[in-house]
């Protein structure tokens, strides 16, 4: 029975990141957000239940990865995909073209957050920190940003121009050799978890300030510090 556990909190992943696209496309962004949070609960618990009850499998390592493309990478993809749908026209005197194109662009972060969780299957190099942005931050970047850019109603006609780069950039991210640090403590000590402890704190005003918009501030910070750090990656 025990050896279900795991699985059953994956499924709760998937099952969460579903709901999340379902809330993307009423444009409840919030809800939607809510449930990538949520899958990212699920998706750190399954991996611990796994370790816990000695039960971790290749169809779990499977499963994992599948309910990550859902909640990580189509979720925010379809928040994405929403919320460029309903920028306005470029000119008075009609539709853009580029404006009716632009939206599909989304869905590039799914089909990267794919093909960097079938990398990092096969990569034995990140057992204690990550080569490239998680699925889990990157899907949570977008997830707040859109939050954060529908509740303080940001108008610009750079917009279009500004999203594109944010999903190259984001793209680029995901398969990157970038080396970025995990919140994987081998003790509690100071020595050698200088720069996750230094993260962790500098989490606090972010989210004080600007509530839960600053998680992309978070995310954004977090590649920044793990770039200033990446000699100290895998020590």
């Amino acid at each position: 029975m025990k050896k279900h556990i795991p699985n059953t909190i994956t499924c709760l992943n998937l099952v969460s990141g579903c709901i999340a696209i379902y809330q993307a496309f009423q444009g409840d962004y919030e809800m939607a957000l809510f449930w990538i949070v949520s899958g990212a609960v699920f998706d750190f618990f399954d991996g611990m239940a796994a370790r816990l009850l000695g039960v971790s499998s290749p169809i779990g390592k499977e499963l994992d990865s599948l309910a990550d493309v859902v909640t990580f990478g189509v979720a925010p993809s379809a928040m994405l995909f929403h919320t460029l749908s309903g920028i306005g026209q470029c000119s008075a005197n009609g539709a853009c073209p580029m404006l009716t194109i632009l939206p599909y662009f989304a869905f590039a972060i799914a089909a990267f957050s794919a093909l960097r969780l079938a990398k990092f299957n096969l990569d034995e190099r990140q057992a204690m920190g990550f080569i490239g942005l998680p699925t889990p931050a990157n899907a949570l970047f977008w997830g707040s940003f859109i939050v954060g850019w529908e509740k303080w109603n940001f108008t610009t006609e750079f917009a279009p121009t500004m999203f594109l780069l944010g999903i190259m950039v984001s793209c680029q991210l995901l398969v990157s050799e970038i080396p970025m640090f995990a919140l994987k403590f081998k003790h509690w000590g100071w020595k050698d978890n200088e720069v996750r402890y230094l993260f962790l704190l500098s989490c606090v005003p972010f989210l004080a300030f600007f509530g839960i918009s600053g998680i992309a501030l978070i995310i954004a910070w977090y590649v920044i510090l793990s770039v200033l750090t990446k000699n100290r990656q895998h020590e």
